[in-house]
Formats: C-alpha cells, sequence, structure tokens
C-alpha cells in the first residue's frame, strides 16, 4: 500500500491550518495513498514554545470536537486511514493525543503521549497529563498501526511494546526543530527501531518557524530492515509517500528470530 506523511507549517489561524490538512489529504488520495498522518500539534501553533499560562486548557479540545470530526468526515469521504495528532481535553486533563481514524470514519480510538518532556522551548509539563492508554495498537482497514508520539520514540520499553502487541507499522509524529540533535541520529534511531522491533516506522515532522524553534521538517519511513524508503522535503511543506507491504514484517529477522527468542520472564528483575 502506499502512505503519506503530511508535513506542514502552522499558523496562528487554526482554521486555515485544518483546511491546509484537509486539502492535503485529497492530494495524497489522488496519488493513491491508503493511509495518511500528520505532524505533532499539525492544525495549531505549538504551544509549548512558551510556559503555560492561565487558561491553557482552552487550548485544548475534546476527541468528539470539530477537528476530529472533520477528520472523519474526509477519511470516510476518501476512504483512507488517518492519524492525526492535537491537543486534547478530557475532563481536567489534557493530553498530546493521536486519534487514529479507520477508513469508514471511525475513530478507533487515541494515542496519548506517556513521556512528558521539559526543557527550553518544549515546556510540554505545563500542559499535558502523562498518557493513560497505554501503547496501543489499532486493527485498521489497511493492518495494525502503532503510534509513538515524539518524545515516546526515545523509550525502547514503549516501541518494544508496540511491537509486542502486533503493530506493522508504528507512525511517530513528531515537532523536531533544525540542529536540534546531531545529523542523522533521529533517523537512525527509527532504523533501529525498525529493525529490532521488526516493523515499519513512519516519522512526520512538522516544519516553519515560529517563538523559539524552526521545525526541520526532513519526515521519513523505514522499512523493517532498517532501510529508510523515503525522505521528505527540509523546511518546506512536503507530503511524503512511501509504497509498503505489511505483510513483509512476518519474514524480518525481528519475527523470526528476536521476538522469539526474547526472556520476558528476567526482564522485570533488571528493569527498574
Amino acid at each position: 500500500m502506499k502512505i503519506a506523511l503530511i508535513q506542514q507549517h502552522a499558523t496562528r489561524d487554526k482554521t486555515a491550518n485544518v483546511a491546509r490538512g484537509l486539502a492535503a489529504l485529497e492530494t495524497a488520495a489522488r496519488n493513491g495513498a491508503q493511509l495518511a498522518c500528520f505532524a505533532e500539534l499539525a492544525f495549531e501553533w505549538f504551544y509549548p514554545q512558551r510556559p503555560a499560562e492561565l487558561g491553557f486548557r482552552e487550548l485544548a479540545e475534546p476527541l468528539d470536537g470539530p477537528t476530529v470530526k472533520t477528520f472523519q468526515q474526509k477519511a470516510r469521504e476518501l476512504g483512507m486511514v488517518v492519524v492525526i495528532n492535537l491537543y486534547e481535553r478530557d475532563g481536567h486533563n489534557t493530553y498530546d493525543s493521536s486519534p487514529v481514524i479507520d477508513a469508514d470514519g471511525t475513530l478507533l480510538g487515541v494515542t496519548r503521549m506517556v513521556h512528558i518532556t521539559e526543557y527550553p522551548c518544549f515546556h510540554e509539563q505545563g500542559y499535558y497529563t502523562p498518557g493513560d492508554q497505554g501503547a496501543p495498537v489499532f486493527k485498521t482497514k489497511v493492518g495494525n498501526i502503532g503510534v509513538a508520539i515524539c518524545y515516546d520514540r526515545h523509550f525502547p520499553e514503549y516501541m518494544r511494546a508496540l511491537a509486542v502487541s502486533g503493530a506493522d507499522l508504528v507512525i511517530v509524529p513528531q515537532a523536531g526543530a533544525v540542529d536540534e540533535w546531531p545529523e542523522g541520529l533521529y533517523e537512525a534511531e527509527m532504523r533501529v527501531s525498525a529493525f529490532h522491533n521488526g516493523y515499519f516506522t513512519a516519522l512526520c515532522n512538522r516544519v516553519g518557524k515560529e517563538d523559539c524553534l524552526d521545525f526541520a521538517g526532513e519526515s521519513f519511513v523505514c522499512g523493517p530492515d532498517g532501510d529508510v524508503l523515503a525522505r521528505g522535503a527540509k523546511s518546506a511543506d512536503d507530503i511524503v509517500y512511501a509504497d509498503i507491504d505489511l505483510a513483509t514484517t512476518a519474514s524480518s529477522n525481528a519475527r523470526r528470530l528476536f521476538m522469539k527468542h526474547r526472556r520476558p520472564e528476567l526482564y522485570a528483575g533488571w528493569i527498574k
């Protein structure tokens, strides 16, 4: 199947950002994509650049709010699986969340970021409640899909949990800045994770200069052998396409060897 990673800039006009995302979905569908995903907080200014202020919860919306409903309708119209990311409000809690929408428009569920970071320009602990959904894997029309939201991808335990639960593709919505990491490191991280766990990884990054960050783009897709299959433009809106076959995960080294030779009865005593 063909997947599409939609990397786009965001302005302070959320309505315009959503409209741009919907137009990109239509373009992806015309080009044969059966699944499309977006970067972290794709339809809004990246709030955590600044420490949270009074009223920060009002920036978030519930899963039955307008953004999710709009993308459910578009997914149904196009017959496409869609993974978005937004600032979610659920009661008094707010989350960095990725709703997963099936090709018939059904909201299959949501992944909420588990690990919350805090450092200059990424003041996330003031905005986000740690996720309470674990590491779910969703059975979509196109296959078994997991999501690792930005910071969660750095935790091997989380990435392995998705493999244990049967993910064949892990989507990584990211907000990564230019020169935020040593050149090639984040790509290498996703290549190794794909190889260790026997699934495809698809990292979708945002672009654009904002308050104190210049988002890099350069979204990419890795196969279960660790090879990079597609890369996006640097610092520019782009749709990154990759043709992948989820059935090939069964013959990966990880599925044939690593996963079969695990000894989980030992690990609890080693990892605290």
